[in-house]
């Protein structure tokens, strides 16, 4: 990388040591000066080594401060301890925060104060950094800021006031914060009163529930600005000028763990305030040309639709419930025969099995979304091998009696899941990797369920098939009508020829329900088509740390 010219560069005091301080565009860095005579530090902690060199990126300064030493109190209010000896021969002082990568992905607030001999030069290393930070274009300097008061343990009111809040302002970004009052409020809000030309983002404050609203909400509207008709599914969307930012507070955050790596409120503030950008995949569900819902994490068939469905019954329960619903079905042992069609995903890089992870910067996701971009043809060979499907124009079709149809637009890791559902899934590649389960003996099931834990590949069993697609369709196989209510119909004159299939319940139900990210369907029947790269979260995946997490400082450069 080319060499960036100095900018600024002073010798100044930091922890009664004398440190090198130098600023260019990219970086400011500190080494400490060494000297002849050993520097005793009075009691007070080092955190940096004698002659080491420090430093952090400009992009991830959140904010600088002239101090006001005499006072011995920073501009916001907070009481700062000052040795003596520093101010009586450095009297002016600033303070940089920035970001500092700590244990596991996790990011926080840190400061580091240096200490001027001249108040002009003071003022000009603040001036110097603010005018940095200034140039920084992709920072939000206004947000549309929705909390939801009544998701996960119903503490988004308190994590945003003590956690985020103070984070916002010391990063000078100015916020419109809208408390919901019901469900879909902001997603109503956002389809229709919102006026999103004045800001730089909108954020939620709550779970993977609250997030799909935003994304519903600014999609639709998106799409109603532009002229476009949801209810195709041959329609290709316009992608969202808005990033959406989202401050966990649920009980899973999934879509966080997918994005950041962590359900961690303070490390998502700062992922906002330093204007990261993540493109992420989104799913339109269609029944019969018309529009059902957005996905962007998981759609479940079989286990997940019935552990969803029964859940839902038991809400009494509190979060036990999953637990409780998940146990109810396992032994249930439901299968469900349909016909599943989808269009591979050709010409691209990247498989659902390859040791290959979706990382910060993921240059899988860079090179297939850039292949969806330019229409790329798609190509499907024939694959003689397979005995219950056939191909029709590119689509391939299989028929079976699965105990479970997953679709995973991201690995869908979690902390009782961290692998995911489909570990090698990717955020913005343009596809979703489909997962059928035959049907198995309740053993081999578990099995399954199990590699979700573990080191293992996920889908080294015979029963079990994934493919990357870009698009796909199911049909129950009792689903002959358009409604669900002639299904149900079916499913009753069809009542005998269900038990014979189903001789261990002798009642098992002719068909399931799909779970699309924590919601269920209101029909069996779907078409599903993957719009690439349609929305962008303030984030930039997961970093690759194997350094970070060894190092005590870890912004040492």
């Amino acid at each position: 990388m080319e060499k960036q010219p100095r900018l600024l560069a002073s010798q100044l005091l930091l922890k009664n040591s004398l440190f090198e301080v130098s600023l260019n565009r990219v970086l400011l860095t500190w080494k400490e000066i060494p000297t002849k005579k050993k520097r005793v530090s009075g009691g007070i902690h080092h955190p940096f080594k004698v002659g080491s060199s420090h430093g952090v990126s400009v992009s991830e300064i959140l904010a600088v401060r002239e101090l006001d030493v005499d006072s011995g109190r920073k501009d916001d209010g907070r009481w700062q301890k000052m040795p003596q000896k520093s101010t009586e021969a450095y009297p002016y002082a600033f303070t940089v925060s920035y970001v500092e990568r700590v244990w596991q992905h996790r990011w926080r607030c840190s400061d580091v104060t240096f200490h001027c001999l001249e108040g002009a030069l003071c003022q000009q290393w603040v001036q110097t950094i603010r005018e940095q930070l200034t140039a920084l274009t992709s920072r939000p300097k206004h947000l549309l800021v929705y909390i939801n008061p009544y998701g996960g343990k119903q503490q988004g009111e308190r994590i945003y006031e003590q956690k985020v809040a103070p984070l916002f302002t010391l990063a000078s970004i100015s916020t419109d914060v809208i408390v919901t009052e019901h469900a879909n409020h902001a997603r109503d809000h956002l389809r229709t009163e919102a006026e999103l030309k004045q800001y730089d983002g909108v954020v939620c404050v709550g779970g993977d529930g609250m997030f799909s609203e935003m994304v519903h909400g600014l999609v639709s509207r998106t799409q109603r600005d532009n002229g476009v008709d949801q209810n195709s599914p041959e329609e290709k969307l316009v992608p969202c000028t808005l990033r959406i930012g989202i401050i966990p507070a649920g009980s899973t955050d999934c879509i966080c763990y997918a994005t950041v790596g962590i359900n961690d409120p303070v490390t998502s503030a700062l992922h906002i305030i330093v204007g990261d950008a993540q493109p992420m995949d989104v799913c339109s569900v269609h029944h019969n040309n018309t529009f059902l819902r957005y996905s962007v994490s998981l759609l479940g068939y079989g286990f997940y639709g019935d552990v969803l469905a029964d859940s839902e019954r038991k809400r009494w329960m509190g979060p036990a419930r999953y637990d409780f619903s998940g146990f109810k079905t396992f032994l249930t042992h439901h299968y469900y025969e349909g016909t599943v069609s989808f269009l591979p995903a050709t010409d691209i890089l990247g498989t659902p099995r390859d040791k290959t992870r979706c990382r910060a910067g993921c240059f899988i996701c860079q090179h297939n979304g850039q292949l969806y971009s330019e229409d790329a043809p798609e190509i499907c060979e024939t694959d003689p091998d397979v005995s219950d499907s056939e191909y029709k124009g590119g689509w391939r079709v299989i028929r079976g009696k699965f105990l479970a149809i997953n679709a995973a637009s991201m690995s869908c890791a979690c902390p009782r899941s961290p692998k995911g559902l489909s570990p090698a899934a990717h955020l913005a590649d343009g596809t979703t990797d489909l997962i059928l389960v035959r049907q198995c003996s309740r053993f081999n099931f578990l099995r399954h369920l199990l590699r979700h834990t573990s080191k293992y590949d996920q889908f080294d069993m015979t029963f079990v098939e994934v493919h990357r697609v870009r698009r796909f369709r199911f049909t129950p196989r009792y689903c002959q009508s358009d409604s669900e209510l002639d299904l149900r119909e079916n499913g009753k004159r069809l009542f005998s020829q269900i038990c014979r299939d189903h001789p261990a319940c002798s009642c098992s139900p002719a068909y399931s329900s799909w779970n699309c990210d924590g919601e269920i369907l209101p029909h069996a029947a779907i078409e599903v088509g993957v719009h690439c790269q349609l929305i962008k979260l303030f984030a930039r995946g997961i970093e690759e740390q194997p350094v970070f997490e060894d190092l005590p400082n870890p912004c040492a450069v």
